[in-house]
């Protein structure tokens, strides 16, 4: 049944209360709870994430760049020039982007994320990861983060791989599926394994959806995850959504480990 007149206004002046009392809500917390930096613990204005001069350690990584891995390169070596890593060891995926470089403040930034329930933060990192991924947007994809094991989301309570992309989503207005991709073999943490440590140990641990080709319907994949170290994890997951019928899947994380910037994590 359609509304008249008088119910549309009512239902958008109780929509404008309720903006309202929310806007007023996070104000309280504001001033009960100071949201601080998730970096250096300097006070920042709620929403922010990080504090201006911590902002301005971030690494963004801008053109040139690889086309292909998106490793920023320190000179412009023509628009087709592909990274000796490329050519070396094709990836499955067509192109993988990250925001930033991995370094202390993107080491903060993930690991509060990640484990220390700073949820908020997530929309911020997305910020960033929109711009960075600007070229995949045209094509309406579908976002799809890196699950965890069922063992070790119990652990966590979350994904932060699902929050960032479930903040693309909104930012961007696009689908996303956290069930189309399915780490059905637990594995290690990769945190002081080898690349080929790291190759192995996520060998086989992801399967697609059953009905992966109805939940695709034709689009490619942004495959979202917080940090690219090796690629070992994207690239065995992209095997897995090519297999269950994607027709391409780019890779899109908040940040990158390029060599020569921090160890690897």
């Amino acid at each position: 049944m359609e509304m008249g007149p008088r119910e549309v206004k009512g239902a958008d002046l109780i929509a404008g209360l309720a903006a309202q009392a929310r806007a007023l809500g996070a104000m309280l917390l504001d001033q009960l709870y100071p949201p601080f930096c998730a970096s250096c613990g300097a006070p920042i204005a709620g929403g922010q994430g990080i504090c201006g001069a911590c902002f301005s350690k971030l690494g963004a990584i801008t053109a040139p760049l690889c086309p292909v891995l998106g490793i920023p390169f320190e000179i412009s070596l023509g628009h087709d020039a592909v990274s000796a890593e490329a050519l070396a060891d094709p990836p499955p995926f067509s192109r993988a982007r990250a925001a930033v470089r991995y370094g202390a403040v993107a080491q903060a930034l993930v690991t509060r994320l990640k484990f220390g329930d700073r949820t908020e933060l997530a929309p911020f990192c997305a910020r960033l990861m929109n711009g960075a991924g600007h070229e995949f947007w045209s094509a309406r994809p579908l976002l799809v983060p890196v699950p965890l094991h069922a063992s070790r989301l119990r652990f966590r309570r979350y994904n932060q791989s699902l929050l960032l992309a479930q903040a693309l989503g909104r930012q961007l207005i696009l689908d996303v599926d956290p069930h189309l991709l399915k780490r059905h073999r637990k594995t290690r943490s990769q945190i002081g394994l080898s690349g080929d440590g790291r190759a192995r140990n996520v060998q086989g641990a992801f399967s697609a959806h059953p009905d992966a080709l109805m939940r695709l319907r034709g689009r490619r994949v942004v495959l979202v995850d917080d940090v690219y170290t090796t690629g070992a994890t994207v690239k065995a997951a992209t095997r897995a959504l090519l297999r269950g019928g994607a027709i391409g899947v780019d890779i899109l994380t908040f940040a990158r480990v390029v060599r020569g910037d921090e160890d690897p994590i």
